[in-house]
């Protein structure tokens, strides 16, 4: 059998191999084992060899084998997820244990019948005539990591859809090996803030001078109260599901608020990393539950490891590189070599690390995010470090970027990171796309150059627009168009890959759409007409979601048109001098007064056009030139509630025509808005017609992250953007 991936293998050929080799045609049959897995092997064996051969296949749920037939054998202690392929007195021998049955029938399907699965429902299976001779084989295959997660809008959604793909590129989720499907960020299920918050405030995170206590809080790792509330949960855990001996003890979501009272802070200085209290708290826990393995997070906070205590054996570390930059791999930049620290530190501590890397831009899932070329690289990396377990969050969603490509790839290198990334990429890419291929293929090495030409990061939250004078500059993105214009003519005639062309080109015209809106003089009517043509594309493709958030693209087209292809100049305030009573944060000081009058509209990132303000209220005076006669005022303010930026709880707004004395036009209050999603809400006053030059907006903010809020007290931000005048 031809082979991919890392093998003990031996093939034998000459007489020896026909000799041994079976023979499978019509007459053959599949035999299994009558095990739930070797049912469902030989159920996928059954509807795709039959298929093959244009044969109906009998099978038959135990029962002795002949010549010719493909035999599907339980056989223990292969290893985690290992299978075995072997030909013998002319029969074929797929032997494993549990799903790696599945994954043996899949293989056989991939290397001997030359079966490509997309996903889906998607595969490419060639006729194989009458009869497929399968030449003597031996091989053991067994995977790099013990569990391997990745994330696709392929994978089954409920019991039943498509369930093959996760076993074509075998596949793991958390709920077949963590209790009750806690496995990361479980603070708040394994000890709710709604039961114990108010009455043991004691319980939860100290710092800033008070405790914490909420949905989003920390515990207080030294209070042995917490460990003994923890353990007899846990205990009643494992007790519901005895068939499962995982669980995550991790901490919430978001970074510094961890706990800093006395007995922690002890700890941490002992250790020299707040992971120290993290790792002993587990550490009692595992030596509760010997036979069990707890599972916790390295994770912002906690990323360094801690100087003196080692975890025990059945404690398992989920180290998590969610800071790194992904233009290159990691040791080729300064956020990897950080990351880098961390891993060879765990790693010299122990053997049981769960690898957490992330591959997409998550605030926009339809951004180009050309990091391919780093996969195979990091992935040999984590193997070299002993790392067991693997999730690649790549995030894919139906009409991201290369969102059949990319968890192909990746799930390809999960169990073999030795293969040739470049390789399995033009195989993907002649089976997906035929004879667009060449161009796609040109497309993704051009623009992975691009990317690191333009020496500009390239990380997991961001926007096209970062990029605007980097691999997505003018004269690239008519590059990149003209190569997508060479792949549609080149498959006008395969309706099926002409419309994948079509729906992998979409990156290219959301991001033109994200930096048109950048551009002051820009042509409204072309990007209208573009805008149209996306969201025809979205709704032809089913595209679901723009970002983690789940913002759809089509609430974003109906946004478009309100923000961004107005009229900005029938706007009294539109190019006139800002001034700050209450200034903005330092990092926004330089574009600040510019920015609020400009006339364009932020985007959903607050890296470009918004100004903002870190912990602390707002105030400032726009000069409108001369004296107006005013009767609307509104301002422009972003919703990220992932990043830390929330609603203002009021807005005031007042008029003045000698910059002195203001009269108030009146004040918005905005009720708490717990919606993460991204948005953005315009809050305007209308009045009786009033003369005025000076237009003062104050703005009081939320200030610190509420306790449902994962930044839960440390200070959270407000941005504002255009502000309108008429």
């Amino acid at each position: 059998m031809k082979r991919t991936a890392a093998t003990v293998a031996a093939l034998f050929l000459g007489a020896a191999a026909l000799f041994g080799q079976a023979r499978i045609g019509q007459n053959s049959r599949i035999v299994h084992d009558g095990s739930a897995d070797g049912a469902r092997a030989a159920a996928v064996l059954e509807r795709y060899v039959s298929e093959a051969l244009d044969a109906s296949l009998k099978v038959l749920p135990v029962g002795k084998s002949k010549k010719g037939d493909i035999v599907l054998r339980t056989v223990p202690g292969l290893g985690e997820d290992a299978f075995h392929v072997r030909t013998e007195g002319g029969a074929l021998l797929l032997e494993g244990e549990g799903k790696a049955l599945v994954y043996a029938a899949c293989d056989f399907l991939e290397q001997e019948l030359g079966m490509d699965y997309w996903g889906d429902g998607e595969y490419l299976l060639p006729k194989a005539g009458k009869y497929l001779t399968v030449r003597q084989v031996d091989c053991l295959e067994k995977p790099a990591f013990s569990y391997r997660q990745t994330q696709s809008y392929m994978m089954p959604r409920v019991a039943g859809t498509d369930n093959l793909y996760r076993y074509w590129y075998r596949l793991e989720e958390p709920s077949e090996v963590f209790v009750d499907n806690l496995w990361v960020h479980t603070f708040n299920r394994l000890l709710p803030a709604s039961l114990y918050g108010a009455g043991h405030p004691e319980y939860y995170a100290f710092f800033n001078g008070e405790r914490h206590p909420g949905s989003a809080g920390q515990w207080c790792l030294s209070n042995p109260d917490v460990l003994e509330t923890v353990c007899a949960r846990i205990d009643s855990l494992f007790r519901a599901h005895p068939g499962l001996n995982t669980i995550s003890v991790s901490q919430n979501d978001g970074s510094d608020t961890y706990c800093r009272c006395p007995d922690c802070q002890r700890i941490i200085d002992e250790e020299g990393s707040p992971s120290g209290p993290m790792i002993r708290f587990v550490n009692a826990i595992a030596a509760r539950f010997p036979d069990k393995q707890i599972s916790t997070l390295a994770y912002l906070f906690t990323m360094v490891p801690p100087r003196v205590t080692r975890p025990l054996p059945n404690v398992n570390v989920m180290l998590c590189d969610i800071d790194c930059r992904r233009q290159t791999s990691l040791p080729e930049n300064p956020s990897g070599q950080e990351f880098m620290k961390c891993l060879e530190g765990w790693s010299a501590v122990t053997d049981n690390i769960f690898l957490w890397d992330y591959g997409i831009n998550f605030d926009n899932y339809l951004s180009p995010f050309p990091n391919l070329h780093t996969l195979a690289d990091n992935m040999r990396i984590f193997e070299d470090h002993g790392v067991k377990m693997h999730f690649s969050q790549i995030g894919n969603t139906r009409g991201g970027d290369l969102a059949e490509l990319r968890p192909y790839l990746v799930a390809k290198l999960m169990w073999n990171p030795r293969a040739s990334a470049d390789s399995l990429i033009r195989h993907f890419c002649t089976g997906y796309y035929g004879k667009a291929a060449p161009y796609i293929e040109r497309y993704i090495s051009l623009i992975e150059g691009a990317c690191i030409g333009a020496d500009t990061d390239l990380f997991i939250y961001d926007t096209p627009v970062s990029y605007k004078n980097g691999m997505l500059r003018p004269e690239l993105m008519a590059r990149y168009n003209r190569l997508f214009d060479e792949a549609e003519a080149a498959v006008a005639d395969d309706s099926l890959r002409l419309a994948r062309v079509q729906r992998s080109r979409l990156p290219l015209k959301y991001s033109a759409l994200e930096i048109a809106r950048t551009i002051p003089d820009r042509d409204n009517a072309a990007v209208g007409a573009a805008l149209e043509d996306f969201e025809a594309d979205a709704r032809r493709f089913g595209v679901e979601t723009l970002n983690e958030r789940h913002n759809s693209p089509l609430e974003y087209c109906a946004m478009y048109r309100e923000r961004y292809l107005g009229d900005a100049t029938d706007n009294l305030a539109y190019g006139c001098k800002v001034s700050f009573l209450k200034p903005p944060h330092p990092r926004y000081a330089d574009m600040a007064a510019a920015a609020l009058t400009d006339g364009l509209y932020g985007g959903n990132g607050f890296r470009e056009n918004w100004v903002g303000w870190e912990g602390t209220d707002g105030e400032m005076i726009i000069d409108l030139g001369r004296t107006c006669t005013v009767q609307y005022v509104s301002a422009d303010f972003l919703r990220q509630g992932g990043a830390w930026v929330l609603e203002p709880r009021a807005i005031s707004f007042a008029v003045s025509e000698d910059g002195s004395s203001y009269l108030p036009l009146g004040t918005v209050s905005l009720p708490e808005n717990r919606d993460l999603k991204i948005g953005f809400r315009e809050v305007s006053v209308t009045a009786s017609p009033t003369q005025a030059r000076y237009v003062k907006i104050e703005v009081a903010g939320v200030n610190q992250c509420p306790e449902w809020h994962y930044g839960v007290g440390n200070p959270c931000w407000f941005f504002v953007d255009e502000v309108v005048v008429r």
